[in-house]
């Protein structure tokens, strides 16, 4: 195929054939068409480094390139290819002469510097004997469709982090009212249980009252029937017969392990009450140490069989805080602890502050976090637990909470030494010391 009669001097569009009244010539009504089609036309050599050999006149009018500038530098298509872009296409362009056609989608740079992207079509032609003749191949400008690519891209990258903001807000939701429901079933325990534990406490208190003055009355009895042998001798017997001396110890023992069972169901209870704080919809001051010891009691289950706690308590300040919430934080970074242990494990509990803040630190000698998932463990439904063993919501609840205190979650890990998770918070929260201003 030969171009070589074409005039490619004029930057513009060829002009239409006049009609003399006959058809137009072929050739010039062809040479029309193609300098004004939307796409660049252009031919190249099969081989090397596709030199062309021929580029459509409207080349100027969407690169601001001549023709003969196109034309007279062997290598210009390479060069004007966007770096990014040419490995892609310089590693399967030979693909070519097996498959006959390949398209592209590149950034051109234009004549002012900028780039436009380019949609480029190449089929190969050969002879009647299959030898490859040469490359024809069409540029499209696609910049628009690109950006409207993008956009939809960015604009479905917003939508699936609002969706995700909204998950994020229901689950929270649905973990207040849990929370909520835990609250009142805490309330409805302690007025159950406070009942039937005082009045079993007390009657504890005067048991052990009784059995000390029985214990009194047997040893006056055995003192007072010592001038008696016989007596003495009876009574001697009879303490043999029911062995005295271990029930006189025994009776004592069981009335205290049951009074310390009885102040440990106490204990729980005002644990559970102080860890759900019925009804709490306004801040407050709180002592965290508290809210960690309380919050210890509830996971104590989970944590006993996998490690014990050190607790190294700082001097820190009472805190205006939601202190339910912040207690949700405490137990799901000390469960999330007791879950990464394997063995005998040890569980850290450091507290500090200055400045205005506090912070708590939950740190264990566990398996740790690789370093590739660290800067996913916050995000929602993110979980590396088995399916059914967890919602990934832990942590980003967790996240949450600490934020709408004013606060951060720092995170320190080395896969196979541990992880500490540090929760920093003011003293007073941002937002009520404006509302206070």
């Amino acid at each position: 195929m030969q171009f070589e009669e074409f005039d490619f001097s004029s930057a513009k569009p060829a002009q239409p054939p006049a009609n003399t009244g006959a058809e137009a010539l072929p050739l010039q009504r062809f040479q029309y068409l193609v300098d004004n089609t939307p796409a660049i036309i252009y031919c190249t050599v099969p081989s090397g480094d596709f030199k062309m050999t021929f580029v459509s006149n409207n080349a100027v009018h969407v690169l601001g390139y001549h023709p003969e500038q196109m034309l007279a530098d062997p290598n210009f298509w390479f060069d004007h290819i966007h770096p990014d872009d040419a490995p892609q296409i310089f590693s399967s362009l030979a693909l070519i002469f097996s498959q006959g056609q390949r398209s592209y989608d590149y950034r051109f740079r234009i004549h002012d510097g900028s780039y436009l992207w380019m949609h480029d079509t190449l089929r190969l032609i050969r002879d009647e004997n299959g030898v490859p003749l040469e490359v024809i191949g069409s540029l499209t400008d696609i910049t628009l469709r690109k950006h409207m690519e993008e956009d939809l891209k960015v604009k479905g990258i917003e939508q699936q982090a609002l969706i995700a903001e909204l998950r994020s807000a229901h689950e929270q939701l649905l973990q207040s009212e849990k929370m909520a429901s835990i609250g009142q079933l805490a309330a409805g325990i302690a007025h159950e249980i406070n009942n039937p534990v005082g009045f079993v406490n007390s009657n504890m208190g005067s048991l052990k009252s009784y059995v000390e003055t029985l214990l009194d009355v047997i040893d006056r009895y055995e003192h007072e029937a010592a001038p008696y042998p016989p007596l003495a001798a009876h009574i001697a017997a009879v303490r043999e017969q029911v062995d005295l001396a271990f029930l006189k110890s025994d009776v004592v023992d069981l009335v205290a392990e049951s009074m310390d069972g009885l102040k440990r169901v106490k204990d729980i209870v005002q644990a559970l009450k102080d860890f759900s704080h019925v009804g709490e919809a306004v801040w407050q001051v709180a002592d965290l140490h508290v809210g960690l010891d309380s919050t210890l009691n509830i996971v104590a289950n989970e944590i006993k069989y996998k490690a014990r706690v050190e607790k190294h308590y700082g001097d820190i300040p009472p805190i205006t805080c939601l202190s339910s919430q912040l207690n949700q934080v405490f137990m799901n970074l000390l469960v999330n602890a007791a879950q990464a242990l394997t063995g005998d494990g040890v569980i850290t509990l450091r507290t500090g502050g200055s400045g205005g803040w506090v912070w708590v630190e939950v740190g264990d000698n566990g398996s740790g976090i690789p370093p590739e998932l660290m800067k996913r463990i916050f995000e929602p439904f993110f979980t590396t637990k088995p399916v059914g063993s967890g919602t990934g919501l832990g942590l980003s609840l967790s996240y949450g909470i600490v934020s709408r205190h004013g606060g951060r979650i720092d995170v320190a890990s080395e896969p196979g030494v541990g992880t500490r998770f540090t929760v920093h918070l003011p003293v007073t929260p941002p937002q009520l010391t404006a509302t206070a201003e």
